[in-house]
């Protein structure tokens, strides 16, 4: 996996892809629209970020690359990718507790804020992507 240069993209199985880390300066897209949602993506190397109709979706401190983000009823999974261990933020149902994964190891459980953002740190090193999982309980 890379930086998505397109700086966002539909796949083949029904997901998206957003984020480019590999960027000097903060590039944005406007009105992508999929599935009926109108995105908007943010991304450079020291933040990338996603909204969906004007809400809150992903956020990254530094900036990544994520394959394959998909939102179900219960939860979201996503790849990601970066040159350095990242933050994350997500959004999703707010005062809900999560099972996380993270690469396939179990990484507790995690309940969201009144707001529905849930944080999680992430190893990361660039040419290695990890994948995320997020479960309600």
């Amino acid at each position: 996996m890379a930086a998505v240069k397109e700086l966002i993209r539909k796949e083949s199985d029904n997901t998206i892809s957003f984020g480019d880390f590999t960027l000097d300066k903060k590039t944005k897209l406007d009105n992508f629209e999929y599935q009926g949602d109108l995105y908007k993506v943010k991304t450079f190397n020291e933040i990338t970020k996603l909204e969906k109709n004007g809400s809150f979706v992903y956020e990254s401190v530094p900036g990544t690359a994520v394959e394959h983000l998909k939102e179900t009823e219960i939860g979201m999974t996503f790849n990601v990718e970066g040159p350095e261990d990242a933050q994350i933020t997500v959004g999703l149902e707010e005062d809900t507790e999560y099972k996380v994964l993270v690469g396939g190891e179990d990484a507790g459980f995690m309940k969201t804020n009144l707001g529905g953002k849930l944080s999680l740190s992430v190893e990361l090193e660039e040419g290695a992507a990890v994948e995320v999982e997020i479960v309600a309980k």
